[in-house]
């Protein structure tokens, strides 16, 4: 059995969150989705709240668990001993999967990343409402 792992925030959940998640299963058995418990790591406040994100994570049929992300998807290869690690494309070759990369080369995981989606990101959507809402 392949069992995959993707981790995300998934704030205002989107299209491009269940691209990333219906590829991802695509690509594996058993898929363990981390939700991270906010965007600060990122330098952004997240609109929905925690359990609720989970929630709506849980409820997408391709996602076989949802689990608390730990900081490092690292530190999660510890716990749930993963095959695959996907990820958005916009993160290959930054400073984080560089690392990853390294770290996971003799454990037998292969990275994946996938397309970037460029119609739709909670980025635009936080711009959106934050204008609606007059803030910066």
């Amino acid at each position: 059995m392949t069992i995959g792992y993707l981790s995300g925030t998934f704030d205002l959940f989107h299209i491009g969150h269940l691209n990333l998640i219906r590829r991802a299963k695509e690509q594996c058995d058993y898929l363990i989705v981390a939700v991270h418990d906010s965007g600060k790591w990122k330098g952004k406040e997240t609109f929905i709240p925690f359990e609720e994100r989970k929630e709506i994570v849980g409820a997408c049929r391709y996602v076989d668990q949802v689990v608390d992300s730990p900081v490092e998807d690292s530190d999660a290869w510890e716990l749930y001993h993963f095959d695959k690690l996907f990820v958005g494309s916009d993160y290959k070759g930054t400073e984080r999967f560089n690392r990853y990369e390294e770290f996971f080369k003799d454990k037998g995981v292969e990275i994946v990343y996938f397309p970037y989606t460029q119609s739709t990101s909670s980025t635009q959507i936080r711009a959106l409402v934050n204008a609606a809402l007059g803030k910066k």
